[in-house]
């Protein structure tokens, strides 16, 4: 538990930064842009490994369960993280839903983190979908505060007729794909 712990302080300690302007800036003025970012990307790689094997040895160990959810909740997760793919691909492809959305990365992991902890009871779960949700909200109520259009997907190239429907296909493919067989490759939980 200890590591997945560790994961979550360092990949969203660091994530937290651009949220504090003034920390980031002088962070950028002591090393400059570049070294800034590298330092940004390392920690957050490592964070991001420490969550990945925290989180499954804390579930190898038996994590304790904090709450029971019932079964039927499973079905809701799964119909909730249908836009959650949408919008993961609205955050990167311009389009009006990601207009819409203002901030459609944010709002895909608040989505993904809550219907995570719908599904999951045990500690580790609480801690690692709990801890991206409060990130996510927090990091909302920052970006509004932040210089307009920071981190938001400001549909800069004016996104084509039919951007839309790819951008809903190529989220429904990465669902199904998940479904199918990337969410036990990747995570080793089966879906169902």
């Amino acid at each position: 538990m200890i590591l997945l712990i560790a994961g979550l302080i360092l990949f969203l300690g660091i994530h937290t930064l651009p949220m504090l302007s003034t920390a980031r800036a002088g962070m950028v003025s002591r090393f400059g842009e570049n070294a800034y970012k590298g330092l940004f990307t390392l920690v957050a790689i490592i964070g991001f490994g420490l969550i990945i094997y925290g989180y499954g040895a804390a579930r190898l160990e038996g994590s304790p369960q904090l709450y029971d959810p019932p079964f039927w909740l499973r079905h809701v997760t799964m119909l909730l993280m249908v836009p959650v793919f949408i919008f993961l691909v609205a955050a990167y492809v311009p389009c009006r839903i990601g207009r819409v959305l203002k901030h459609p990365m944010l709002v895909a992991i608040k989505l993904w983190a809550l219907s995570h902890l719908l599904a999951n009871g045990d500690l580790a779960s609480v801690l690692l979908f709990g801890g991206f949700l409060v990130w996510a909200i927090m990091d909302r109520i920052s970006v509004k505060r932040r210089v307009a259009g920071a981190g938001q997907n400001t549909g800069q190239t004016d996104p084509g007729r039919y951007s839309d429907v790819g951008v809903i296909l190529a989220g429904l493919a990465l669902y199904g794909l998940f479904v199918w067989k990337l969410h036990v490759l990747l995570i080793g939980v089966p879906v169902t």
